[in-house]
């Protein structure tokens, strides 16, 4: 039987930003996520920016990285009861707060600078969702994306 000790899943799609990494690692913490990062990343994990923004939250944190997208669904798939991936765009139709999150939910973001690769959307279209936003702006920052989504589907649960 597949185990897994967290509420959901963050997964950071070769990711660029030590310090939203980090952050993220540290808000994982909090909630009880588990963080899989995709690579490449753009910086070392023991970069001082990224364990300066998890604080000393880093040795708490369920994590794992893995080489590429392929790696990733095979380890998921290895040790994650019933996963459904849900992928961060500004490019989706439906809105975040439309679905009903389960346990063990992968929420997937893309890089800082370019989101996730088209082909993955294309892949995964009807599991696309976006955060509304004004048209002012191009994306928030990666770490409050992942917090204002996880913390809902959180909301969701009743924890």
């Amino acid at each position: 039987m597949k185990t897994a000790n967290s509420l959901f899943h963050v997964v950071l799609f070769q990711p660029e930003i030590p310090a939203n990494t980090g952050a993220i690692g540290r808000t994982c913490v909090g909630i009880g996520a588990k963080l899989w990062l995709v690579r490449p990343f753009a910086f070392e994990i023991n970069d001082r920016h990224l364990k300066r923004a998890g604080l000393d939250y880093w040795p708490y944190l369920d994590w794992e990285a893995v080489n590429d997208w392929s790696h990733l669904e095979q380890r998921v798939h290895e040790t994650v009861d019933s996963p459904r991936f849900w992928f961060f765009t500004k490019k989706a139709e439906k809105n975040y707060d439309q679905i009903a999150f389960l346990p063990n939910d992968l929420f997937v973001y893309g890089t800082e600078s370019t989101g996730l690769p088209q082909t993955l959307l294309d892949q995964h279209r009807s599991n696309c969702l976006k955060i509304p936003m004004r048209p002012q702006i191009r994306s928030l920052n990666l770490s409050v994306s992942v917090g204002i989504t996880i913390f809902e589907a959180r909301r969701q649960l009743g924890f």
